[in-house]
């Protein structure tokens, strides 16, 4: 409607008709014509099958205004309904109506002739301007009316310019119903707050038994509403590895600038979309992310959306995301899509396919595609499925699906044999690997003795495999993907993917022994495909590709040597690159089946009960490492001499645990025994006799025995660095080693100097995000700090401490010890009510880790009262300090230099409440103690000098006070400097304190 003055009147209202796939549409036509005063609706097309289509298409004439009808091939098909009755309701209701009517067109095929009526603008491959033009045209409004529109930071984008970054399977052509949970969906992330204008979620879980849907709701999300986003992202999270690689496959994509290492890119992903730059509109889908524990750090955080798709109800349940349930098909969507995908069902048949699977999506899929390529009758095909025979029907797998499911499966299964018996066996093979990401060029490699004749006579013949992988299309529950890179007309397939129901049904429709055979031959391929190099950085992407497939293959149960070697790799890697959760599940699930088949003190048994105790103790559950370690110790010792090599590594690694534990004394004469024997039985340079001697030298530090560790660390780095390359990771180790040794003895430029070349060569070899790279830059961080240089220490200890929480966990070992370090240098140089905050975290976080009588405990409890100081709490300082004395004292002994730290912040503490004669002779006791540790130039020792001079000046001693200050001023210019801070701190008679630090495990 126009006025007299040619412009459109801002009364005149649209209604946008569209079909839920072109939802894009009809949002950005709603949008363009919004920006120039019109009101509209959108309204979502899907007539009922059982209602007149006549009457469904009157029924539009219900809705305000013009109507605009959105037209495709899908919107012609819905309902189902005919060309026939098309024809009748067009010509029965638009002529009387034709001012009512308008229509464009956005189809990919041509629209039935019955659609002319309509005379559709045709919209297709065109610009955004002409687009826009043509609608306006169609619907009459005349050019003077069209003001150009400012441009909205939110406006729809335009549907035919798709999000800038786009990772989405490709769109299922015959997805149908799910509108509603669609809608409901995109309400909760999209949709504004009253009052607010935020999104009323920003994750979303979506849940619901396997086969039900939910990765085709997740996938037609993204396509229906993925021009509301600027990236649009797909994870497979079945697999953590897997699941990495893809994120950090986003950094590229993104065009961040970070290099190949896989947490390196991981992080610069996850700040990239925290801070929205340089795109701040994103979706990522985490699809089958059924583990909450493996897959939670991968998701970001920000003013993005994340969609996850899951078997559990984890996700909801830890508050990580909220959670909607996703049903089977109501029986209308069952019966409409049966119809669409096979159309010579009847409205009845129909209903009867879908109450006989139960109107699981998945299941209807199938039994729709047979039906509509294969001539039996429905009723015969669908009474063969309720019936369930048992020559057709396997094991069942669960109460969850319907009773005869396996059936329509085995009828679909058997019409391929026929067809193509080569190609059942290939995917019989497919079921021994992760359904995710079945390895298709690891089987065409394959050695020729590690497959059955007939599989290696197909895989040598490639026009034959390929045929062969086409044939597993016919089967609805499995996809193959190509090589992007195609350099042939033919491209590779780079793998398929199955779905897990149907991998499931496929094992279970084997007899046993050939599930075996199957099972062997996977086995057999992927112990081929080992390469043998665990602790090689070169080969950790390989590691990580094997890893997904050792369970499905059977390899955890197969008794053959080189298939358990691969486990044993596979599990060595793992430790090495820090992924302890995995490592710590293969290992249980190994002992879980093999405990009462073979003996404990079987070599195989030995390294994966020793692993077991390691991943334990690097995950924290000391108590179950020391349980583990002292039975296999008990064991060995009954049946072996005491210099056999077995009971030797058993008892090393018991002694780590001890270590954790903080039983230093009893793990050093552990260790000191492992050391004799592997060096009677090895000799002294041989490697496990220097990994024991490292350990050694671990257990003398924790016992304040800093030079002679620095004495043995540096004998040991010599020898790696004479017969090991300079990146490999025992040099790296030791190297570290003797830098934090240096640092610990107050050597702080030569400390500093040699940690930078270390941590630049653990980023090097190891990218950012590995434990021991995580390590190696806190020291630096920690060398940084004790030299002065403030603000790099700053920058690089938060990073390092929000890396550790993301690759740990925030009650990890590792992550506590970096992030009390951070609260005592955050004390002293940033924030201090952060300080507090991170550091009574850490604080109790030990107490439930470790205990309340664990030096770690008492010293982090310790670092507490410092900030007491600070915000004047002085009694309750004293308090925290003189606990923290007893404590450390209990715990490593009144010489110790976490003890004679704990007794110099007490020291102040008394003096700060003015009981300034207990303070002296608690400041002159620490520091004749410190002479005879840690000697007269240490830097906790000249503390101890600064501080009994503090204390006799407040005793009016002043001759006594100015000696020992101008000495220790002399010794600190001497051995930091000048202006080094310690230096700076005793010059301008500034009370020393002592932060405990806690060391790595």
């Amino acid at each position: 409607m126009v006025d007299q003055s040619g412009n459109t009147g801002s009364a005149e209202h649209i209604t946008i008709s569209y079909a839920g796939f072109n939802r894009p549409w009809a949002a950005w036509i709603s949008h363009q014509l919004e920006q120039l005063g019109h009101g509209t609706t959108m309204l979502r097309w899907d007539p009922p099958a059982d209602s007149p289509l006549t009457e469904e298409l009157a029924g539009l004439l219900a809705a305000e205004g013009r109507l605009l009808m959105v037209l495709d091939d899908w919107y012609f098909k819905l309902g189902p309904k005919t060309h026939d009755e098309w024809t009748t309701a067009l010509q029965e209701v638009v002529p009387d109506h034709a001012d009512r009517f308008a229509a464009v067109s956005v189809a990919t095929q041509r629209l039935p002739a019955t659609a002319s009526v309509l005379r559709p603008a045709d919209l297709r491959d065109l610009d955004a301007v002409e687009a826009n033009r043509r609608v306006l045209n169609r619907l009459g409004v005349p050019a003077g009316a069209r003001r150009p529109a400012e441009p909205a930071a939110n406006a729809p984008r335009f549907p035919n310019d798709p999000p800038e970054i786009w990772n989405i399977p490709r769109r299922n052509n015959r997805f149908t119903g799910r509108d509603t949970a669609l809608e409901e969906l995109h309400g909760k992330l999209a949709g504004p707050v009253p009052g607010l204008g935020q999104p009323l979620e920003t994750r979303i879980a979506l849940y619901g038994i396997s086969g039900v849907g939910k990765s085709q709701i997740a996938a037609e999300y993204a396509h229906r509403f993925g021009n509301d986003y600027d990236v649009v992202w797909w994870i497979s999270a079945t697999n953590r590895g897997a699941a990495r690689e893809q994120l950090a496959e986003l950094a590229t994509r993104l065009g961040l600038p970070v290099g190949q290492e896989l947490g390196d890119r991981i992080r610069a992903v996850h700040e990239a979309l925290r801070v929205g730059r340089p795109y701040r509109r994103w979706l990522l889908i985490f699809d089958s992310a059924d583990d909450m524990e493996q897959i939670e750090d991968l998701v970001p955080d920000g003013r993005g959306h994340v969609l996850i798709t899951t078997l559990t109800r984890d996700w909801s349940g830890s508050g990580s995301a909220q959670e909607i349930e996703v049903l089977p098909f109501t029986r209308i969507e069952s019966v409409a899509y049966a119809r669409r995908r096979a159309p010579r069902l009847t409205t009845m048949e129909a209903d009867l396919l879908a109450e006989a699977v139960q109107d699981l999506p998945l299941l209807l899929a199938q039994t729709a595609a047979w039906l509509d390529a294969n001539p039996m009758a429905p009723k015969e095909y669908i009474e063969l499925i309720r019936r369930g025979e048992p020559s057709l029907v396997g094991i069942r797998i669960s109460t969850d699906y319907p009773m005869a499911f396996q059936t329509s499966w085995a009828i679909t299964l058997n019409t391929l044999r026929e067809r193509s018996p080569a190609a059942v066996e290939l995917l019989k093979l497919f079921a021994f690997f992760a359904p995710d990401a079945i390895p298709v060029p690891m089987l065409a490699r394959a050695r020729r003795g590690d497959l059955p004749e007939y599989l290696a006579d197909l895989a040598a013949e490639p026009i034959a495999w390929n045929t062969a992988l086409r044939r597993l299309t016919e089967s609805t529950a499995v996809r193959l993907d190509y090589q992007v890179a195609q350099t042939t007309s033919d491209p590779a397939v780079e793998t398929a993917q199955m779905h897990r129901l149907y991998h499931r049904f496929l094992r279970s429709d084997m007899a046993e022994d050939e599930r075996d055979a199957m099972s062997a031959t996977a086995c057999r391929v992927l112990a081929t495909a080992d390469p043998q190099g665990p602790s090689d950085t070169r080969t950790w992407e390989q590691y990580a590709a094997l890893i997904p497939h050792l369970e499905p293959a059977g390899v955890l149960d197969s008794p053959e040597t080189a298939v358990q070697e691969l486990l044993l790799n596979c599990i060595e890697y793992l430790r090495v690159r820090g992924e302890y959760r995995i490592g710590l599940r293969l290992c249980e699930q190994f002992l879980s089946r093999w405990r009462n088949r073979i003996a404990p003190t079987q070599r195989t048994m030995l390294v994966v009960t020793h692993q077991h105790a390691n991943m334990l103790r690097r995950l924290g559950r000391y108590r179950e490492a020391e349980a583990v370690g002292s039975a296999i110790v008990e064991e060995l010792a009954a049946e072996r001499e005491p210099g056999d090599g077995a009971l030797l590594r058993a008892q090393d690694g018991l002694a780590g645990t001890l270590m954790a534990l903080g039983s230093y004394g009893h793990a050093l004469e552990m260790f000191e025994s492992v050391v004799r024997g592997r060096t009677e039985l090895l000799g002294p340079e041989a490697p496990l006799t220097l990994s024991s001697r490292s350990n050694l030298a671990s257990a003398l530090s924790a016992l304040g025995r800093y030079q002679e560790a620095l004495e043995v660390f540096g004998e040991v780095l010599l020898v790696w660095e004479r017969e090991l390359r300079a990146r490999h990771h025992l040099t790296l180790g030791a190297a570290y080693s003797y830098a934090r040794m240096l640092r610990l003895l107050g050597h702080y430029t030569d400390a500093l100097s040699r940690q930078e070349l270390n941590a630049r060569l653990y980023r090097q070899t190891m990218g950012k995000h590995t434990p021991l790279t995580l390590r190696a830059e806190h020291n630096l961080a920690l060398c940084l700090r004790r030299s002065g240089a403030v603000t790099q220490a700053d920058a690089l200890m938060g990073d390092v401490v929000e890396r550790s929480r993301r690759v740990h966990g925030p009650r990890h070992p590792e992550t506590l010890m970096m992030q009390a370090n951070y609260a005592t240098f955050l004390r002293e140089h940033g924030d201090l009510a952060q300080a507090r905050e991170l550091g009574e975290e850490a604080a109790e976080r030990y107490r439930t880790l470790v205990g309340e009588a664990h030096p770690f405990a008492v010293g982090t409890l310790g670092n507490t009262g410092l900030v007491c100081w600070e915000f004047g709490e002085r009694d309750n300082a004293l308090a925290i300090a003189e606990e923290a004395l007893r404590g450390m004292t209990r715990a490593v002994g009144a010489d110790h230099p976490w003890t004679l730290g704990c007794a110099l912040n007490a020291a102040g503490a008394r003096n700060r409440v003015d009981d300034e004669e207990s303070a002296a002779q608690l400041s002159r006791e620490t520091l004749e103690r410190a002479k005879q540790v840690l000697g007269d130039t240490h830097p906790l020792t000249l503390s101890a000098k600064t501080a009994l001079a503090d204390d006799l000046r407040a005793l009016r001693r002043g001759q006594e006070a100015s000696k020992l200050e101008q000495q220790a001023v002399q010794q600190l210019t001497e051995t930091l400097g000048a202006e080094h801070p310690h230096t700076l701190s005793a010059r301008r008679r500034r009370r020393p304190y002592w932060d405990f630090e806690p060391q790595p495990v």
